[in-house]
């Protein structure tokens, strides 16, 4: 009974995840299932936590690898395989029982969906091109991505049919090829413009030092993976590659995570932690001037900003004529924090405002790269200093972000009238630009 009540659902749980409904509404989601996952028991609970996805209207794209269930089979057949992970050569005998570990684990596959009641199918909408001589070595029945028909798959999902692509892929003259999951996987993503790219497998995420990685940016991971001295399981470092390649492509996310863990798949996307690694673009990157499309958004956060006095009540009309001035913070395609930077008139000084983070995304240092980014960006007008005026986060600027006290004089005048008109009674604070290392952009 215990096992019951802590696997239970809380209320609290269902609110964290309708906060990302509107985020995660329509977008892609490609899945990559490792083979001993979906023999594992916890199976059935990812095909649960795969249909509240759907139920959420999130699309699914669900790639299955083969490699426990080929060496499964060798073993029964007493075949020597010359690869498992279809990275390196793919033999007659060992492409023979590729075939029929994919038509097992297809399936497999097919009943535990079929059995959540989803719509799915297996799809020839990815063509694959033999991956030829390397090094001198014929790589014979291995293949690669050569073609993904992005028409097909976005129908079939438009008509709520889940695609199940497998490891064996057809070339142009139907001719069967193992392609590495792992790989098939990130093809997908990339031509199908999905949100995230999702490793299932049978480890934590990616451990350097016996510790998981949880927040890794793509920079960092690229260095992990250059590395001589780090040490990476060869299947874990097959899905980093992958996952850093996807991120080239435009992917914003990549999680590799534990596929054993139940409830593991639900809680890596709508919980603030997460449970395994989450690769992500560079922290910058995030951040883009505002554009006349996003007014009513800025003035949605304006509004919750104001509700608690934490920001002055812009209308969507002085947003509009003002949006030159911001930018904004962008997580999967939603805008989640915001700042602007106004020119003072002699130049010299430029005001930070409009600084305002989602509550959500709260003690993430979603605000504080906000400030940087404009310090840098004031710095590149050719201002020397910069000025925050704030009722409430001067904590936040001294102790984050380097301001110091400031007086009425550091202000133009007109400012001067402007603040004791609204009679907000703000802290001025100040930051010489002179300080900045320039390390952003």
């Amino acid at each position: 009974m215990s096992s019951q009540r802590e696997r239970a659902m809380k209320p609290t749980d269902l609110r964290g995840i309708l906060r990302y409904v509107p985020m995660f509404r329509d977008h892609i989601f490609v899945i990559a299932v490792d083979g001993s996952i979906v023999s594992h028991e916890n199976f059935t609970n990812i095909v649960t936590d795969i249909a509240v996805l759907r139920s959420l209207s999130i699309k699914v794209i669900l790639v299955h690898g083969i490699g426990q269930q080929l060496v499964a089979l060798a073993g029964e057949h007493n075949v020597s395989l010359s690869d498992v992970q279809g990275e390196g050569v793919t033999d007659v005998a060992t492409m023979s029982l590729a075939r029929e570990a994919s038509a097992l684990v297809s399936q497999t596959v097919l009943e535990h969906l079929s059995q959540a009641g989803l719509r799915c199918a297996i799809t020839n909408a990815v063509r694959a091109t033999n991956v030829g001589v390397i090094k001198g070595k014929n790589h014979l029945f291995t293949g690669k991505v050569e073609k993904v028909d992005v028409a097909i798959l976005k129908s079939m999902l438009a008509q709520d049919i889940l695609p199940l692509v497998t490891p064996i892929v057809c070339d142009r003259e139907g001719q069967s090829l193992r392609v590495n999951s792992d790989h098939l996987a990130m093809e997908l993503a990339a031509a199908m413009g999905a949100s995230k790219l999702i490793y299932l497998t049978p480890f934590a995420g990616l451990q350097i030092e016996g510790q998981v990685k949880i927040n890794l940016p793509e920079d960092e991971l690229k260095k992990i993976l250059s590395s001589k001295t780090i040490k990476l399981d060869p299947r874990i470092r097959s899905k980093a590659m992958q996952s850093a390649k996807a991120l080239d492509e435009d992917v914003p996310r990549a999680h590799i995570l534990d596929g054993r863990v139940f409830g593991g798949l639900l809680t890596e996307i709508f919980d603030k932690v997460g449970l395994g690694t989450m690769i992500h673009a560079n922290d910058y990157d995030r951040i883009r001037p505002a554009k006349k499309k996003d007014a009513q958004a800025l003035y949605n956060l304006a509004k919750h900003g104001a509700k608690t006095d934490a920001l002055v009540l812009r209308t969507r009309q002085q947003i509009e004529q003002s949006i030159t001035d911001f930018f904004v913070y962008e997580i999967d395609d939603s805008i989640i924090g915001c700042a602007a930077l106004r020119p003072y008139p002699d130049g010299k000084a430029m005001e930070i405002c409009a600084v305002y983070v989602q509550p959500f995304y709260h003690g993430r240092g979603v605000g504080k790269k906000l400030v940087e980014y404009a310090k840098h960006r004031a710095k590149e007008l050719g201002a020397k200093k910069v000025i925050a005026l704030t009722t409430q986060t001067q904590g936040f600027f001294q102790s984050s972000c380097g301001f110091t006290s400031g007086s009425q004089n550091d202000l133009p005048a007109t400012r001067r009238r402007e603040l004791k008109a609204s009679g907000r009674n703000s802290h001025i604070l100040q930051f010489p630009l002179k300080k900045l290392v320039n390390t952003v952009r």
